[in-house]
């Protein structure tokens, strides 16, 4: 098979607007093992959309927004879910990013030879493929919204927001989670954002720029994701996976009171996650756990184990057909932080 041949199925991404799974989910709340902890997990969320004083968080790791999950997230921002978003690197730019740009991942394999894939240039995420001369021009870009910046550290957050400026005027694809993010003043923040094609853009940007320079701010991103917490007060978390998104964004409670202000614990969590527990890591411990390190409040919280193109589809979904989303106030942190 050539090239052409393997990279013709594109990825369709489901659409929570288009069906009322709420049925099955209310069906799955009397059954056992991960179908009732699926629905714990959408009534948890639907409480945090419910509780006027709660700012909810979405944090993202691993693969789902290239694996067929891009438009739900999309959904929480422009549908009033989401107040800010802690995700991986490779999550915001190599997958919604690259898309957005009008390039696609494609239906694929987990069998095939992945030499034969090296050799036609196919990046492989399981069974999901992706055109590596696609990712190069996606690095590109990057390097030329960093070339068009003025040199000096930027948080993360505020250089995608410049991504979501860029999109607003060249994107190919009306629905981006960095420019839904962008127009809806959602923050963004990838803590390890040079982990994914942003690196190579910036790595590049910084070898021809040696002197003045964009370099990248984790530390600023820690501490704006803080101001947050301190100003939200009440928040919870929708975490899919774990992994540095959902420390970073557990850690908030810490810094803030270290700082010396007196930040509740996170009010609201669920976690989905396949990761294991037995090697003291979960992607980042349970959420019992975490209570003890004062991030999360054991009131409201709830662990899937599944693997989450199979039930946020579901969750998210059951939170669009109850509606509680069209009676919150939308906080717009970017504004906060752009002062």
């Amino acid at each position: 098979m050539n090239k052409t041949d393997l990279l013709k199925e594109t990825i369709q991404h489901i659409d929570i607007k288009a069906f009322d799974g709420s049925a099955l989910l209310d069906a799955m709340r009397l059954m056992s093992f991960s179908s009732r902890d699926t629905a714990a997990a959408a009534d948890i969320f639907n409480l945090m959309l419910g509780d006027k004083e709660c700012s909810p968080w979405l944090t993202l790791a691993g693969s789902t927004s290239a694996g067929g999950c891009m438009q739900v997230y999309i959904d929480m921002v422009r549908n009033n879910m989401v107040d800010a978003i802690v995700a991986t690197g490779a999550s915001i730019v190599d997958m919604d990013f690259f898309e957005a740009l009008g390039f696609s991942h494609y239906r694929g394999s987990a069998q095939h030879d992945d030499k034969t894939l090296r050799s036609l240039y196919i990046d492989r995420i399981y069974d999901t493929f992706i055109d590596e001369e696609d990712l190069q021009h996606c690095d590109a870009t990057i390097k030329e919204i960093a070339d068009s910046l003025e040199p000096r550290p930027y948080s993360s957050r505020e250089f995608i927001r410049e991504m979501g400026r860029y999109l607003s005027k060249h994107g190919k694809k009306a629905d981006s989670l960095v420019l839904a993010c962008y127009e809806k003043n959602v923050p963004i923040f990838c803590p390890a954002f040079s982990d994914s094609s942003a690196g190579f853009g910036l790595v590049k940007h910084q070898v021809e720029n040696p002197e003045k320079h964009v370099s990248i701010d984790s530390v600023k991103d820690f501490r704006e994701l803080t101001q947050v917490k301190i100003a939200a007060g009440t928040t919870g978390l929708f975490m899919v996976g774990g992994g540095v998104p959902k420390n970073f964004a557990q850690d908030t409670v810490v810094c803030a009171e270290i700082l010396g202000h007196e930040a509740p614990l996170h009010k609201y969590a669920v976690q989905i996650t396949v990761a294991d527990v037995r090697d003291g890591a979960c992607s980042s411990s349970t959420l019992k756990e975490a209570a003890s390190w004062g991030k999360v409040d054991t009131v409201h919280e709830q662990m899937v184990y599944a693997e989450a193109t199979t039930v946020v589809p579901l969750i998210v979904n059951y939170a669009y057909m109850k509606g509680l989303w069209k009676d919150r106030t939308p906080r717009e942190w970017t504004k906060m932080l752009d002062k």
